[in-house]
């Protein structure tokens, strides 16, 4: 409390404090922030890497009062200091995959290029360090009774966190916000591929018990079928098929409603930012036409929180940098509301 005597909430922030402006410290924190950049294997607009500063720079902006949690900003909320060593890791091994992705298109896989196939096992090498590092660093952070969000990065950030997870809370469902399946075995060759961390998150996590896909509306056959062939630990809720109920009369309650019925006691969040509409987030690395508007998603983990389930954890990925920070200004957004409503589920829990 001492952080907060003097602390004006509907001040000009101070960049010398934490993310938001806020005045705490990783060990006075309610929930800490671990940001993750990393974007190796990116298939298409690179950026996201560098999104965790840019999103703490626009969260000056982020004014404090949130409805969902009143003063939710007094449990305090710390951003870790970001890793130059894994972003610099990131910035070589990216160069490397451009490398290999051009060789790919190229179609010269048998032409008895040395070079390339030590490439590519340099980058899944690269991917399992990362994998290790989020786990450990996510681990400590568990252990110590912290709420944790993380910051990406690419969307093949956070599966150390999900094994952190499952460890801490035992057995567990995932709500995914994407525009993706992200279902795609070893996609490129690279096996921990932004576009495989479902598949790996379902083949490496035994605590992960269901998997509800939101908005999705780009994927492919195959991704579709891993889906089918899950018996029903994957349910993917396409942006299509939820636009033609609406349009026909459902409400987006009705459809929450039955969404969230399919989902277990404990729930994490996985939002990549291209599961809204690409009007706000043009520069997210793949973006696709259709998806929510934030208030939709807030509105589904609110419904969440609402029927007693315990919501146990995030990550936000895919957060593109634009040059009139638009993109950095609805993450950090974002990311303050999924604190808030982090904090509000469990101290809710901790009621019962």
């Amino acid at each position: 409390m001492e952080n907060i005597t003097n602390f004006d909430p509907d001040g000009v922030s101070n960049p010398d404090n934490g993310i938001f402006g806020l005045p705490f410290s990783e060990e006075n924190a309610k929930l800490v922030l671990l940001p993750v950049p990393w974007e190796v294997t990116v298939s298409y607009k690179p950026g996201t890497a560098r999104a965790p500063e840019h999103i703490y720079n626009a969260s000056m902006q982020v004014d404090l009062a949130d409805d969902d949690l009143s003063d939710g900003w007094k449990r305090g909320i710390f951003l870790r200091e970001l890793d130059k060593n894994i972003l610099a890791k990131s910035d070589y091994l990216r160069k490397e995959a451009e490398l290999y992705i051009n060789y790919l298109s190229e179609g010269d896989l048998d032409d008895g290029n040395k070079y390339m196939p030590k490439v590519l096992k340099e980058i899944n090498e690269g991917s399992v360090f990362l994998n290790e590092w989020v786990y450990e660093q996510t681990k400590e952070l568990l252990d110590k009774g912290k709420l944790v969000g993380l910051l990406g990065g690419d969307h093949s950030t956070p599966l150390g966190f999900f094994k952190a997870i499952g460890e801490k809370y035992g057995e567990f469902g995932m709500l995914q916000i994407d525009a993706h399946c992200d279902l795609r075995e070893a996609f490129e060759n690279f096996k921990y591929s932004h576009a495989s961390i479902m598949y790996n998150a379902l083949e490496e996590i035994p605590q992960l018990t269901k998997l509800l896909q939101v908005g999705t509306r780009d994927y492919s056959l195959g991704e579709l079928e891993y889906a089918k062939k899950s018996d029903g630990r994957v349910v993917t809720y396409l942006d299509k098929n939820i636009r033609e109920r609406m349009y026909e009369g459902e409400s987006w309650k009705s459809i929450v409603d039955e969404i969230v019925g399919q989902l277990p006691q404990k729930v994490y969040i996985s939002f990549d930012i291209d599961g809204l509409d690409p009007k706000l987030c043009p520069n997210t690395g793949t973006p696709v036409q259709g998806g929510f508007e934030t208030q939709q998603v807030f509105y589904l983990i609110r419904k969440i929180i609402e029927s007693g389930r315990h919501f146990i954890g995030f990550d936000l990925n895919e957060v593109g940098i634009s040059l009139n920070e638009w993109d950095e200004n609805v993450g950090a957004r974002v990311l303050f509301k999924l604190c808030n409503l982090l904090i509000a589920s469990n101290e809710a829990n901790a009621a019962i």
